[in-house]
């Protein structure tokens, strides 16, 4: 090769060897610049970036790390990008970081981190890939956001659509839900039976109107604690086997309504120990606001069965099953069979009748004599509601009481008794011998007793008719009266301010202790009439006739005895020291007009000759 080409060749590689310099320079400056801006938006982002190779090893992390999670680079330092995850999210991050070493492409991810400070942070992450010269994944870039808030928001209004915000329970939506996935199960194995409880509160509206809403919903509070109380651990409720209850869905439907749902009991009888259980620690009185109150509950059972149709059968036979718990006379359980099913149709056409006898004006007052047991001197009158319906006749309240009150009814037909028996005494104080000291004693229902508005309507009525309040008697049950005495002693004051005397009836059933007694302006006791019927064979009633009157002796109450049948059980009563009485040996219950004409033969000593009769 000649001196000239041999230039031209050195000249052509000294140019290449220039260019190659230029092209590597021009590489580092493009490099650098994007290492440069990489380093700005990772140091200025508020999402933590991290760059991590193959290995899962760190070669940078963004400072957001600090402020979000508090770690320093320090820190990160000396940890694998592993320790922080959640034990429970490490195998998903490590499976995505694979995915994307493979493919190229990072999908995103939840996953829990550990904060500094010990507690849990929710991240959202995705991981991007930097491949190396030979086209080879060479680093993963993950960009991490923190979603903690955001996911606590989700979970708080997932939490709100499904729990009641007063107890924090399942509400009906969940519990509804829960209810058709048992029943598709059910299905699946129908010899896995489960049972339903639907808890309702007795008179709860009543006890709402007088406490206030704030102190009603501590009630319910208290309620939903203590059914999840017995619902807690496990309880041996079934001979076969032991149910574990803490696997029991316990949810407020709303209101002073409470569902159980339970799954795998044996037969009837295990939800029945449960029911009873409820029952027991509601009895217990709970202290509110610096009284005592009493609160029972009406239970429904209904059971699965394949005969079935939907998941909502379950909680309609529950529903029957309740309300024949209450028409019972509340706080007990009942279980729903077909006979049951059947009342309760009967009961909603009683429903609609009594309302068509309000309309219509069907409705009676009826008047039993209340006796002197000394002398048999009338003394006064039992005003009792008597239905005429137009077609059975003459209807005693027994069939239709419980009905009335449940819907209500009952309070304006009480107030419209109370007006009865107040004209009815002007009207007798029109006979010619007139009425004389003669009083009438009016029956107060439950949710009568505690309207707000029962001594404005009573003073309104005395002042309408001008009858004297010392002329009108109101009875109210033991058990009304005991369920919150201090309401009760509240009410009774206002009532005899009026001049209007009070009559415990039933008494006897144990319901108030002697202190609550005490307190309670009373002016009489009506002992339950079950005693007297067996008064002169059961040495037991007996003794707790004795003891009553004792009591009331001790307390200066007038006592009556009420279901007297016979001349036997008139001295006996006599002889104990009783003050009055009344039943069928007197007279029964008789319309207005017949009591006014007892009224008469009373005057002429005439009372005493027909009931010797």
């Amino acid at each position: 090769m000649t001196g000239r080409w041999q230039a031209i060749l050195m000249a052509t590689l000294g140019v290449v060897a220039v260019m190659q310099w230029i092209r590597a320079y021009q590489l580092r400056r493009a490099s650098a610049k994007r290492e440069e801006l990489f380093r700005i938006v990772t140091e200025n982002a508020a999402d933590m970036i991290a760059l991590v190779d193959v290995k899962g090893n760190r070669l940078y992390n963004s400072p957001a790390y600090r402020r979000v999670l508090g770690y320093s680079a320090a820190d990160l330092a000396e940890t694998s990008p592993f320790d922080q995850i959640h034990p429970d999210d490490r195998f998903k991050v490590l499976e995505a970081a694979r995915e994307a070493r493979q493919t190229g492409v990072g999908r995103k991810l939840e996953y829990r981190i550990r904060h500094k400070n010990g507690t849990w942070r929710v991240l959202e992450s995705v991981a991007g890939t930097i491949r190396d010269g030979n086209g080879d994944v060479g680093k993963l870039v993950i960009v991490n956001r923190d979603i903690t808030d955001r996911k606590q928001a989700e979970e708080l209004a997932e939490r709100n659509a499904f729990h009641d915000g007063l107890t924090d329970l399942p509400n009906r939506r969940l519990f509804l839900d829960r209810l058709h996935n048992l029943y598709e199960r059910s299905n699946r194995n129908p010899a896995r039976q489960h049972a339903l409880m639907l808890v309702d509160l007795d008179g709860f509206k009543n006890w709402n109107d007088a406490l206030g809403p704030s102190l009603a919903d501590q009630v319910i509070v208290e309620i939903g604690g203590r059914i999840e109380g017995c619902l807690r651990g496990e309880d041996t409720v079934s001979r076969a086997q032991n149910l574990a209850l803490q696997d029991a869905i316990l949810s407020r439907m709303g209101g002073d309504e409470f569902t159980v749902l339970v799954e795998g009991i044996a037969e009837p009888s295990d939800a029945m120990r449960v029911a009873k259980r409820i029952l027991a620690a509601m009895a217990r009185p709970m202290e509110l606001a610096g009284r005592e109150v009493r609160i029972t509950a009406s239970i429904g059972i209904g059971l699965s069965a394949p005969t079935h149709t939907q998941a909502e059968d379950l909680l309609q036979e529950a529903d029957v099953a309740m309300r024949r718990a209450k028409s019972l006379g509340g706080s007990r359980c009942e279980v729903f069979d077909e006979a049951l099913h059947n009342r309760a149709m009967k009961r909603l056409n009683l429903e609609g009748e009594l309302r068509e006898a309000i309309r219509q004006n069907q409705f009676r007052v009826y008047y039993q004599p209340i006796v002197e047991l000394n002398g048999r001197r009338l003394a006064g009158f039992e005003a009792l509601l008597r239905w005429q319906h137009p077609e059975q006749g003459l209807i005693s309240p027994q069939s239709f009481l419980a009905a009335a009150e449940d819907t209500g009814l009952l309070v304006s037909t009480g107030q419209w008794i109370l007006l009865e028996a107040c004209k009815q005494l002007r009207a007798w104080d029109a006979i010619e011998h007139g009425a004389g000291a003669v009083h009438v004693c009016v029956n107060l229902s439950p949710k009568q007793f505690c309207d707000p508005g029962l001594a404005a309507d009573l003073e309104a009525i005395l002042r309408d008719t001008g009858v004297d309040g010392s002329r009108l008697r109101v009875e109210l049950t033991e058990r009304v009266a005991a369920a919150d005495p201090k309401l009760s002693h509240t009410v009774l004051s206002q009532l005899r301010q009026l001049g209007v005397k009070v009559t415990l009836d039933d008494f006897g059933t144990g319901r108030l202790s002697l202190s609550e007694l005490g307190r309670l302006p009373a002016d009489a006791l009506k002992i339950d009439g079950e005693l007297i019927e067996t008064i002169l064979t059961d040495r037991n009633a007996y003794e707790t006739v004795e003891l009553i009157l004792l009591l009331g002796q001790k307390f200066k109450l007038q006592m009556i005895a009420e279901g007297i049948e016979s001349e036997k059980e008139w001295e006996m009563l006599r002889a104990l020291g009783c003050e009055m009485g009344q039943g069928y040996f007197f007279s029964p219950p008789v319309e207005a007009g017949a009591a006014g004409k007892l009224l008469m033969e009373w005057r002429q000593g005439g009372l005493a000759k027909s009931a010797e009769g």
